[in-house]
């Protein structure tokens, strides 16, 4: 089954066509989108960066992650709110482009890291006991939030 004709659907909406019409309804939702993502990232990197020992141990694990979740939380529901708009408007170039597949498959895989692996992880504080796990799972975050950042910043140049 081809996404070709959701993707075509998507480009000839209302929606699509008045940013595309614009000039300066992308450069602002994408600025939004950049928002998200930069708080999105900010809650990230405090729990990676204390899975990877650098920092942040004042406070058990547990609790930071509780205390970043809301952030995280908001970053993504920002992210999402301002990147269908911008998909909508970039859709067909976006099929065709290596860099969006990159991102959605780096954005689906760490979405289910963060809400599944992840959380269960920062429940309790006994994975800081098994550094060489911690470091391996806060670098396979990174990674994966790393392919998000790429694919959406290549997705301009393709």
């Amino acid at each position: 089954m081809s996404l070709l004709p959701f993707f075509n659907w998507c480009y000839a909406t209302p929606l699509a066509e008045t940013i595309r019409d614009s000039s300066w309804m992308f450069p602002v939702i994408e600025a939004v989108h950049l928002l998200g993502f930069g708080l999105t990232l900010g809650a990230v990197l405090m729990i990676e960066l204390r899975l990877l020992g650098f920092g942040f141990d004042r406070q058990p694990l547990e609790k930071l992650a509780a205390n970043t979740q809301p952030w995280l939380l908001g970053g993504i529901a920002v992210m999402f709110a301002s990147g269908i708009p911008l998909f909508m408007s970039e859709s067909m170039k976006a099929y065709y482009s290596f860099a969006f597949w990159v991102k959605m498959a780096s954005l689906l895989l760490v979405l289910v890291y963060t809400f599944t692996l992840r959380r269960r992880i920062t429940r309790t504080d006994s994975i800081l006991e098994r550094p060489r796990l911690s470091r391996a799972m806060a670098l396979m975050s990174l990674t994966l939030w790393f392919g998000v950042a790429w694919g959406g910043r290549w997705i301009g140049f393709s």
